[in-house]
């Protein structure tokens, strides 16, 4: 029988180096591990687990998103959920949502887009969702971008003009964020962050 360091080592000399997997590694690797993955021009990025907080305002976000798209053939999905922003480019956003059902970028393996994404910050490196995603949503042409920071209590709402994201609005408690995407959406702010206290 193969030892674990026997397979250990049999795993890493056959999985490809950093810099240098391809679309298809990555994708057969996503589809079996258990942890969240994002790929990037070769190289693989485990992303850290998420918090109780933070799964707790990512999934209000994604059912008053479900609630809002459904009866509209529209459709919602809460991570993990691969996302291609173009080849060699994979980002697993925390909900995501097309407006219709027959949107051709609605796939079973891995999503070809959506029309809004959000993220909550991660505080292993929130320059992630605030820069790093922020340039790959943009790239791929993803028209509205939510941000929720735990931290500083906000839902910061960008919109897609011109190829770059301009601020709709930073809502805090005593608010109600707003989409511009999404006619008649709203969250209230303070429900959604009483919704991550303990």
């Amino acid at each position: 029988m193969t030892s674990q360091a026997e397979l250990d080592a049999l795993v890493c000399a056959e999985a490809p180096r950093q810099g240098c997997w391809s679309d298809e590694a990555y994708l057969r690797l996503t589809d079996y591990c258990r942890r969240l993955v994002e790929f990037t021009d070769g190289f693989v990025e485990e992303l850290p687990m998420p918090t109780s907080s933070h799964q707790l305002v990512a999934l209000y976000l994604y059912r008053l998103l479900h609630d809002y798209l459904r009866p509209l053939g529209g459709v919602a999905m809460a991570a993990p959920l691969r996302m291609r922003i173009r080849e060699g480019k994979y980002r697993e956003p925390d909900v995501l949502l097309l407006q219709s059902r027959l949107d051709d970028r609605y796939q079973d393996r891995f999503w070809g887009g959506a029309d809004l994404v959000v993220e909550v910050v991660s505080p292993d490196k929130p320059s992630r969702d605030w820069i790093d995603k922020r340039k790959d949503y943009a790239e791929a042409g993803i028209p509205e971008y939510w941000i929720a920071d735990l931290t500083g209590e906000t839902v910061t709402v960008l919109v897609l003009g011109n190829g770059d994201y301009v601020e709709h609005g930073v809502f805090r408690r005593g608010e109600t964020a707003t989409s511009r995407l999404l006619e008649g959406f709203s969250v209230d702010i303070a429900e959604l962050f009483d919704e991550a206290t303990p």
